[in-house]
């Protein structure tokens, strides 16, 4: 083990993690402890990895052989891949132990910011160090970090940290440097107390682009969690088509009372969606996609594919109809590519770089049926045209691998060869 002092865990998480001979293991996402009866340091056992394919698995610490402000490396020999699972007694760090509420020994209340864990002799390393900011008021966030020994207070039991209710802020900011899909899987592997506090703590943009990557039972229980009101709030956050996944697997009561909640232009598209059966290009669909009028340029539609809040599927693709051009359209009249827009003088009017040979979706396609269209046609989103030659929305293919792939696949993530 490299010569290491102290170890911050807010400032581990997030590290890339390489094997002996350099390769890229993953990213480390926290530390496990066993927490113990008195109030000595707990040993840290190791470290939880997430791998390039989001599955999360456990290393001990003795297969650390060092920590750089950079990234941590590991020993010789084999990773064990199999998911990472917390036991009785064992506490996540980052995940349950930060803005935990402790008493000072001289009574005071304080939050908790950070911990440090230090190596011993025996190549053990001790979580000795905890980092705390006193609560003496409304103010108390904005006071001094105080850097104490583990023994220097209480309220870090299991049971403590089980009963007390729990901020978190500090937690919050380290989920900020990540995206939304790998938040989802660290919520999953928290306790819903925890979850819970989390999820009451991010703003209604964050959170529902985080329920958006859950697993349909994770959903639905966070959903159950909130407040009707902030419920609805988080739906209209969310992509209609998601929301209306979401919506379908609730009680009709429920569903009507939400729905009913929400602002109308944003639960129009919704109840379109939720018209059709979720195994249909309807049901699968977007209402959403890139939709211009045939008189806008090349760079208006280059403007509109930029767009951040686009995955890379809907903006590969622009859709050109006549207006009205939010969906259901006027008439369809053609796609143009984003290979073929960057062709193109910017100058140029779309209407004048159609394809209109593409095949069209019908709204009743079943999954099979799109499945093989983006298979025979090399797409990752297609249009969906009804009888009357409206652009009802669009199909991605991240739409319909959610549904082909196991309903467990959020939570397992992928084998390796």
């Amino acid at each position: 083990m490299a010569a290491v002092n102290r170890v911050f865990a807010a400032q581990l998480a997030g590290l890339p993690v390489f094997g002996p001979d350099g390769e890229s293991i993953g990213k480390v996402r926290d530390l496990v402890i066993g927490l113990r009866v008195d109030r000595q340091p707990p040993r840290v056992l190791g470290l939880v990895l997430e791998l390039a394919t989001r599955r999360r698995i456990f290393v001990p610490m003795l297969r650390v052989t060092s920590i750089e402000p950079n990234a941590v490396a590991l020993a010789t020999g084999s990773v064990n891949l199999r998911q990472f699972h917390q036991r009785a007694n064992e506490v996540l760090v980052v995940g349950e132990l930060l803005d935990a509420r402790v008493t000072l020994g001289s009574g005071a209340q304080a939050v908790l910011v950070d911990a440090a864990m230090e190596p011993s002799r025996t190549r053990d390393w001790r979580m000795t160090r905890v980092a705390v900011r006193e609560r003496t008021g409304r103010l108390a966030r904005r006071g001094p970090v105080q850097v104490l020994r583990w023994d220097e207070l209480t309220g870090l039991s299991v049971t403590e940290l089980a009963g007390q209710p729990q901020g978190a802020q500090h937690l919050v900011a380290i989920f900020e440097t990540m995206r939304a899909a790998d938040v989802a899987l660290a919520l999953h592997s928290l306790p819903f107390k925890r979850r819970y506090e989390v999820a009451e703590a991010l703003d209604d943009e964050r959170l529902a682009d985080v329920i958006e990557e859950m697993a349909e039972e994770d959903q639905k229980d966070l959903l159950a969690h909130l407040d009707d009101e902030r419920a609805a709030d988080i739906l209209e956050a969310m992509n209609p088509d998601d929301a209306a996944d979401l919506l379908a697997e609730l009680p009709k009561g429920e569903q009507d009372r939400l729905l009913g909640l929400m602002e109308p232009e944003e639960s129009a598209p919704v109840k379109r969606l939720l018209e059709y059966s979720f195994d249909t290009a309807g049901g699968l669909m977007t209402p959403e996609p890139v939709v211009l009028a045939p008189d806008a340029t090349v760079a208006e539609a280059l403007a509109h594919v930029r767009n951040p809040d686009l995955t890379p599927a809907l903006a590969s693709m622009v859709f050109v109809c006549r207006p009205p051009t939010a969906t259901p359209t006027g008439r369809y009249l053609g796609c143009v590519h984003i290979q073929r827009l960057l062709r193109e003088p910017p100058s140029d009017l779309v209407a004048g770089v159609l394809d209109t040979d593409l095949a069209t979706l019908s709204p009743s396609a079943s999954l099979g049926d799109v499945t093989r269209y983006f298979a025979t046609y090399n797409l990752v989103c297609g249009p969906v045209v009804d009888d009357s030659d409206h652009l009802l929305g669009a199909v991605t293919v991240d739409d319909v691998l959610d549904h082909l792939l196991p309903d467990n696949w959020r939570e397992t993530g992928l084998t390796h060869a």
